[in-house]
């Protein structure tokens, strides 16, 4: 399956819902509903975890489990039976079918006045093609998607959608889908088998008229771990997600990702070696930013490997952290497909202190675009120990750009090439922040640091062609196959741009 191909079926049919029509009352209760508060889902999750592990139902009709991806495409749900929309309130919900890859039962609720209510599945709901029309009534459902206006005020955009394990992925104001989300990483790059949770159930509270955002309960289960999240969702020119993430281990933990984000990463100028494509780029994500808990702005641009690699920035009490977009013009990919160019940025921002950890990136080799091979996330110092509670509260913008130190320059592209006599040469741009303002009289410099071999000819020069600052240095590697490279603009008061990181490899 490519994933390009995944993309688009997670959000076929995208931005269908106009503002008006009927519903057919499907979501009534097929049983009576239960009391629902804020420690609902904890409470379930905390009782899940003092029981040994039972995976969730995902038995099928053989017809609907054996399909492959282009029948399970032809399963629609029928936008005119989205849940609140004769109601005319500012958000609906569609829903996915359970068949492909998406077998797996996830419950659905509704909670309104106190009270959730199970969403009743029903085959009606959805249109089938070519695929198998399931004769039972009891098959529920895989997952589901949130639309709301955030392009125009007369139609409901597809805002984010929940399918898959513990994944989740959203838009803001003109982008499309690209990187994803997920509640909880656990093992991801060790040598053993990577575990993946899974959501297990929702609860998405009714909105009242006029509201500005939705709020989404889930209940999420795995062999070595039982977790609740609950996210405030506000979609717009950045659609945020206001995360609380409560994890009750029934083991030790001692390699948990706290905000995981997936996302993939093919070619750019800093290394096409075998590449012949037309695109000058190919990525939903070009560089890996962190602002740390000491207030230091790092930018590391992604790279696709010969082999696996990770990399590992420690911290304590890290301010935020995100795999971003940051190229933005069409002619950076010129793929009229695919427009990289609109897929959206993740910044995590966490809330409260998180203690010391690192801020994790793993980087997988891959041949093309149709597979995610970049992992970001948060790994605290300490395992998270079975039998207690372990609270992580953080802010998820799904963006274009994302704000910090506004008074340091960004780093806004980075090249590498042959330099001479076996050099490789790096050119970095930088634009923004305080460069705009420097007196002619200036004379920044490049610092530029390499854990092996030789840096020479580092300098730093105004860019006529961008308004901002090029700095540029020649690194010889000699025999080392592996060299860290840290460089930055700086003057006599300190920096003038961003920490720019990159690991070169031979």
């Amino acid at each position: 399956m490519q994933r390009r191909e995944l993309l688009k079926a997670m959000s076929l049919p995208l931005a269908t819902a106009a503002i008006g029509g009927a519903w057919s009352g499907w979501a009534s209760a097929a049983a009576a509903g239960s009391a629902f508060g804020a420690d609902t889902v904890p409470a379930m999750a905390r009782a899940l975890a003092a029981k040994p592990y039972r995976p969730a139902n995902a038995d099928l009709p053989e017809a609907l489990a054996r399909i492959k991806y282009d029948t399970w495409r032809d399963i629609r749900f029928d936008p005119a039976q989205a849940l609140w929309k004769s109601e005319r309130l500012p958000f609906q919900l569609q829903f996915f079918h359970r068949a492909f890859l998406f077998k797996q039962r996830v419950d659905m609720h509704v909670v309104d006045g106190g009270v959730a209510t199970p969403v009743v599945y029903a085959p009606s709901m959805f249109s089938f093609g070519k695929a198998p029309r399931p004769a039972q009534n009891d098959l529920g459902f895989a997952g589901f998607r949130v639309h709301a206006p955030i392009n125009r005020a007369d139609y409901f955009d597809e805002v984010c959608a929940f399918l898959g394990a513990s994944y989740f992925r959203a838009v803001a104001k003109d982008l499309l889908y690209g990187l994803s989300a997920r509640a909880l990483a656990l093992n991801t790059g060790a040598a053993g088998d990577e575990e993946f949770p899974a959501f297990t159930g929702f609860w998405i509270e009714r909105p009242a008229a006029g509201a500005k955002r939705i709020v989404v309960h889930a209940l999420f289960d795995s062999p070595s771990v039982a977790g609740a999240v609950r996210f405030a969702i506000t979609p717009g020119s950045e659609t945020v997600f206001d995360t609380q993430l409560r994890l009750y281990p029934r083991v030790s933990l001692p390699r948990a990702g706290i905000a995981p984000l997936t996302s993939m990463y093919h070619f750019d100028a800093t290394d096409r070696v075998g590449i012949d494509d037309f695109r000058p780029a190919v990525h939903d994500s070009d560089g890996l930013a962190v602002h740390n808990g000491a207030g230091e702005q790092l930018w590391r641009p992604l790279n696709n490997p010969a082999a696996l690699q990770e990399s590992a920035f420690q911290d304590r009490t890290p301010r935020a952290f995100g795999l971003m977009q940051r190229k933005r013009a069409f002619a950076d990919y010129a793929d009229s497909e695919a427009h990289y160019e609109r897929r959206p940025s993740a910044w995590v921002e966490p809330i409260g202190d998180w203690g010391e950890g690192a801020v994790h990136l793993l980087e997988i080799p891959t041949r093309d675009e149709y597979n995610d091979n970049i992992v970001a996330f948060w790994r605290p110092r300490a395992a998270l120990a079975p039998g207690r509670e372990h609270r992580f509260d953080y802010r998820l913008h799904w963006c274009a750009k994302h704000s910090w130190r506004a008074a340091l320059a960004t780093v806004a592209r980075t090249r590498i090439g042959a330099g001479g006599d076996g050099a490789r040469l790096v050119v970095i741009d930088l634009e923004g922040g305080g460069l705009g303002a420097l007196p002619k009289q200036a004379q920044p410099r490049a610092v530029v640091w390499a854990s092996a071999g030789q840096v020479a000819n580092a300098v730093a020069h105004p860019n006529p062609g961008t308004g901002g600052w090029r700095l540029s240095f020649e690194l010889r590697p000699g025999d080392a196959r592996a060299v860290e490279l840290r460089a930055v603009l700086e003057d006599g008061d300190g920096p003038l741009s961003e920490t720019w990181l990159y690991r070169w490899t031979e």
